[in-house]
């Protein structure tokens, strides 16, 4: 697939503040939404313009409001605003700050599995455009470069396409930012990292990932579907710090409790 193997550059995009990601659309309806309407990929309801899920079903979507500022990891209600997690005070991870737009539960393990393994192109969009949304209410740092967490060559072969990247190259497009889909590799195939526990994920993609053309950018977010430890993001912040780069940041869609 090509979309899998290829590069979104865009140099310049709508103008906004570089220390935070602004809204360029302004949530406006497109041409594309009088051709094709939306449709709620959970109740197929009318959707919101330009966005496959209705007011109701969004609304009831596990926003991942109260989280670690470091890691995303979703902290109780009650917990101070902007407070960081225990695990995050003790072992600060090697990105700067991450963002998810929801807990992984309710309905989002079937959408993102929708979009992971049955190639559901429009899950993919609407994936992307819900960490857009979030990216933007949670105030998020507007970085120089996206990205994607790469799959293994022997993955990518097998399943045809990356979901991260497919994700990323929504907000990447709304903002204006470069994607980056060749300077990092994944050199080492590793086992799923569900079911292990955290010394064994972090064992698992330990050395997992190269940087094969060092980015210019000084601040670079990364873009994954899910967060479970952040064992692997980890992994790839650490090989790009190595390469220079200042500032690492995490995107993800969830992020599990």
């Amino acid at each position: 697939m090509d979309g899998a193997n290829s590069t979104d550059a865009q140099e310049s995009g709508p103008p906004c503040r570089r220390d935070r990601v602004r809204d360029p659309s302004r949530w406006g309806p497109s041409v594309l939404d009088w051709l094709l309407p939306p449709t709620c990929a959970l109740c197929g309801a009318a959707g919101l313009p330009g966005l496959d899920l209705c007011p109701g079903c969004l609304a009831d979507l596990p926003h991942n409001c109260a989280a670690c500022p470091r890691c995303a990891l979703p902290l109780p209600p009650d917990q101070a605003v902007g407070a960081t997690c225990g695990r995050c005070q003790r072992h600060p991870p090697p990105f700067d700050a991450a963002h998810a737009a929801f807990r992984y539960e309710g309905p989002l393990p079937a959408l993102v599995a929708g979009a992971k393994f049955r190639g559901r192109m429009n899950l993919m969009r609407l994936l992307g455009s819900c960490l857009l949304r979030a990216l933007l209410e949670q105030g998020a740092a507007r970085p120089e470069l996206i990205v994607p967490v790469p799959l293994h060559p022997a993955r990518l072969r097998e399943r045809g396409y990356n979901q991260a990247l497919e994700i990323a190259r929504v907000p990447a497009r709304a903002l204006g930012l470069p994607i980056d889909a060749r300077g990092c590799a994944r050199v080492r195939a590793t086992a799923p990292q569900m079911g292990l526990e955290r010394a064994a994920r972090r064992l698992n993609v330990r050395g997992a990932f190269q940087v094969t053309a060092p980015p210019a950018a000084r601040h670079v977010a990364l873009v994954d579907d899910v967060v479970t430890t952040g064992q692997t993001a980890a992994e790839l912040a650490r090989a790009l710090r190595r390469a220079g780069v200042a500032r690492v940041d995490l995107w993800a869609v969830a992020r599990t409790p």
